[in-house]
């Protein structure tokens, strides 16, 4: 997101390449499908890193843009320091990708026993679904049961739903 944006601002994935210094790393270029998102040197960003079970965030600069070895690359610069994001800030939740089909009227879904459960983050939770940050891919059309916990009137409050994959990023 462009710093300073307002809440409709864009969103790009992208992936460290290389940390080339304290405050300089190199990240690829974005894509949407297979179009890459040429975004101009010096435009500041909002950056969010997702580790396995922690989120960082700094703003950073685009210095530079090139094309090596077949992949387009970003030159970052940092411009704030890097900060773990508080895990409060974020829904914290596990999914389980559905893979047996209804059997009970009352239960229309039921999960295959054993089924390890999946570690992401919820980045927006809106009436017409959550969007989430995973280290596991997951197909459009899959179903998958997503156990998260909210906190409501100050009690915390726990949700199993079953949710189906629109779209993948």
């Amino acid at each position: 997101d462009e710093k300073g944006a307002e809440s409709t601002a864009k969103v790009y994935q992208s992936r460290v390449l290389q940390i080339l210094s304290e405050d300089t790393l190199e990240i690829s270029m974005p894509m949407e499908q297979t179009r890459l998102i040429l975004l101009p040197v010096d435009s500041e960003y909002d950056m969010i890193f997702f580790e396995e079970n922690s989120l960082y965030q700094c703003f950073a600069r685009i210095i530079d843009r090139y094309k090596s070895n077949n992949v387009y690359v970003l030159v970052m610069e940092l411009t704030s320091n890097l900060r773990k994001y508080q895990r409060r800030e974020y829904y914290r939740f596990s999914c389980a990708e559905e893979e047996s089909q209804a059997l009970e009227k009352n239960s229309p879904y039921e999960l295959q026993p054993g089924l390890p459960l999946k570690h992401s983050v919820i980045v927006d939770i809106s009436g017409g679904g959550l969007r989430f940050v995973s280290t596991q891919r997951y197909e459009p059309g899959s179903l998958i049961l997503c156990s998260y916990h909210l906190v409501k009137d100050g009690e915390q409050k726990k949700y199993e739903v079953v949710g189906k994959v629109l779209a993948v990023r």
